[in-house]
């Protein structure tokens, strides 16, 4: 198929700072723009630096948006940690700070800040009808629209936009339970933008099927969006028939003795109230602990160790 005529697109980048051998730090920008107005998105990835497939997702959509993008824009930042990617760190590694925890950022603070105010205003200024940001989980996880947990919404009628683009998603959509005051997606929402996260799969290393995931899941929005035309079907990651159509609630456990885990449940299946997740045991093959799920629900991701000490984070649960 030709390219589409009625588009431009632009590559550059947003300079960040100039390191003490005064090479420059850069964000790679991309843009596709349509001679027809319409709906303003942007894409974000890789705001941790293990958290790469992200950018092989924009990559595929800018790709697909080349030849179907009907009207509107799409922006996007596909790799905003590039200090943590070149180190497979989540933070900046030169500060040790988490960037998605800094947000809407200050002019005058500190690394991470400055860098979060950059991208913040950057994004601002396009009036975005909708920011996706995607992200990576543990390695053994199940992909998922994240939803912010905001106590004193500014923009409710934000929110409830923000919501029904995670069904549009076809993905399973969660709340978050902790209030996390400095990540992107909670400041664009209180900004009045609609803002979803998309968790999608293993770190570290491109996994294809999270890739093919996560470009469905964007395409599903941008056709709702009449950006591009739909697909013949609609794309709906596969779960449990008992989550149809549920919005449920993220919570994890944690472990309260020291062992090797033994996980009982895989990512994606259907838990009861009670029924054991995992089972902590000692050197000598002794049981100190049995991780039982605290309600119905499913098994979103566990822990890439197999080391448990007390206060670890051993399993999450998408719960009802």
């Amino acid at each position: 198929m030709p390219k589409n005529k009625n588009i431009k697109i632009r590559y550059s980048f947003l300079k960040v700072l100039t390191a003490s051998d005064l090479s420059r730090r850069r964000l790679p920008l991309m843009s596709i723009e349509s001679t027809s107005p319409g709906p303003i998105i942007w894409l974000t990835a890789c705001v941790h630096g293990d958290e790469v497939s992200g950018m092989v997702i924009i990559q595929e959509i800018f790709k697909n948006l080349r030849k179907t993008l009907l009207k509107g824009a799409v922006y996007a930042f596909p790799l905003m940690n590039p200090i943590g990617f070149e180190t497979s760190s989540r933070f900046i590694t030169l500060s040790e700070e988490d960037l998605n925890r800094s947000f809407p950022g200050k002019k005058d603070g500190s690394l991470s800040e400055r860098m979060a105010e950059q991208i913040f205003s950057e994004i601002m200024l396009k009036k975005p009808d909708l920011v996706l940001d995607l992200h990576n989980d543990w390695i053994r996880s199940i992909p998922f629209a994240f939803l912010d947990c905001i106590e004193n919404i500014a923009h409710p009628d934000v929110y409830e936009k923000t919501k029904v683009f995670s069904k549009k998603s076809g993905l399973l959509p969660v709340f978050d339970t902790e209030e996390i005051k400095g990540c992107l997606s909670y400041n664009l929402i209180q900004k009045g933008i609609p803002s979803l996260t998309l968790e999608l799969g293993e770190p570290y290393i491109i996994n294809e099927k999270s890739v093919d995931v996560g470009v469905k899941s964007i395409m599903n929005i941008l056709a709702d969006l009449e950006m591009i035309k739909p697909p013949a079907e609609l794309f709906s990651f596969p779960m449990p028939e008992a989550l149809k159509d549920k919005t449920l609630k993220y919570i994890y456990q944690n472990s309260s003795s020291s062992g090797i885990i033994r996980f009982l449940v895989k990512p994606g299946e259907f838990v009861k109230k009670g029924q054991p997740a995992a089972r902590i045991y000692n050197a000598f093959g002794r049981l100190e602990e049995t991780i039982i799920a605290l309600s119905d629900g499913i098994v979103l991701g566990h822990s890439d160790y197999s080391v448990a000490f007390p206060g670890a984070t051993i399993i999450s649960f998408g719960t009802f």
